[in-house]
């Protein structure tokens, strides 16, 4: 599965080379193709985090208000997200594709002859025996096993050596070979930056090996620091401050024990990304602001028409009841005495009933 990923990287990366002449501005170039190419992912990823961002204050509030409840909390945030439409690990997924990309990127790098060049391992054990003959010495580790980096050394010292041996009539060899000039802006790029410590001199080439780690994980945490500002996120929460420390330090460690190629990718990368996440961090918060204030002014529409509808209600209620016909006023001669002074008797205002009848226990005659 890994060929087959990074046989159409290598394809691009030695189509680069070739139109440019010079292997860092190729990779470069690679990781503006790259990052191209996974813009319209990006972007879905940008959306999300960005609307993620927006609620940070309400799940502060709901941090604070469950603080002693966390099942109650996660319970009421999950709810949140529901009625937001928002998926949490949908930002999360697609910011994990640059990971994906270093490593068939890497086995490109690491293996020059087997990818880039696309020569056989039988072909790249003859050039191995051919280099051993003008005074290479090849990289070896325990049990004879070549070391990881051996093929980049073993082109680099080809490219050094390229007039005077006929390398391409090298039995499978023929004209896939390619002559590598590893060297950018006075640095070799097939080298490990840790080498540049083994025997330190004030040049610049050794200086540059050590710079490309250092600027890599400083563009890393200025990336991180860029990326949750246009998300919208705080940074004053304990996981955001760990993640900025986390990731450049991990840029630092891994460009230093890695060849200075896979530092100058991950350079660009940043810069590239630097350049991205502002741009795509107000285009979304725009859009999000527009799209709340479209909600805001139909929830406004809508109210105006509910309160339309109740005064059309209230008048058609008054005209309906001006069409009634009033019910005219009671005489002040035929008005009835009130209860209370038909049953008094004496102080007892309720002593008779309305069936009182005086002469109703009187004897018969």
């Amino acid at each position: 599965m890994g060929k087959l990923v990074s046989i159409p990287f290598a394809a691009l990366l030695r189509w680069l080379y070739a139109a440019t002449g010079s292997y860092g501005l190729a990779i470069i170039l690679f990781s503006l193709v790259v990052k191209l190419v996974m813009l319209p992912f990006q972007m879905k990823s940008k959306r999300s985090m960005v609307r993620m961002g927006r609620l940070s204050g309400r799940q502060a509030e709901l941090q604070k208000q469950y603080a002693k409840n966390q099942q109650k909390y996660q319970e009421e945030l999950q709810k949140l997200y529901m009625e937001e439409g928002i998926n949490p690990m949908g930002g999360c997924m697609w910011s994990l594709l640059p990971l994906f990309i270093l490593v068939p990127l890497y086995s490109v790098i690491r293996q020059p002859i087997t990818y880039f060049m696309g020569l056989s391992d039988q072909a790249c054990e003859a050039l191995r025996e051919a280099a051993i003959t003008l005074g290479y010495m090849p990289e070896q580790l325990k049990n004879g096993a070549y070391g990881a980096y051996e093929q980049i050394y073993l082109s680099n010292f080809i490219s050094q050596h390229w007039s005077g041996t006929d390398w391409h009539g090298i039995e499978g060899v023929g004209d896939r070979l390619i002559q590598m000039h590893y060297n950018f802006l006075g640095v070799d790029l097939s080298v490990q930056p840790t080498a540049a410590f083994s025997n330190f001199k004030l040049e610049w080439g050794l200086i540059g090996l050590i710079l490309i780690p250092v600027l890599a994980a400083g563009l890393q945490y200025f990336q991180t620091i860029l990326m949750n500002k246009s998300n919208g996120q705080s940074q004053q929460q304990a996981s955001m401050k760990m993640l900025n420390l986390t990731m450049p330090l991990m840029s630092l460690w891994f460009c230093f024990v890695m060849p200075a190629a896979l530092g100058v990718y991950w350079i660009a990368n940043s810069v590239f990304l630097m350049i991205q996440e502002p741009v795509l961090g107000k285009f979304y918060t725009d859009k999000l602001n527009a799209e709340e204030d479209e909600r805001a002014a139909k929830r406004d529409a809508e109210r105006k028409l509910r309160m339309e509808e109740a005064k059309k209600r209230a008048a058609e209620q008054r005209e309906q009841d001006a069409k009634r016909p009033k019910k005219q006023p009671q005489k002040s001669g035929d008005k009835k005495p009130p209860t209370t002074e038909a049953g008094r008797v004496g102080e007892r205002p309720y002593a008779r009933g309305r069936s009182y009848r005086a002469d109703r226990y009187d004897e018969k005659e």
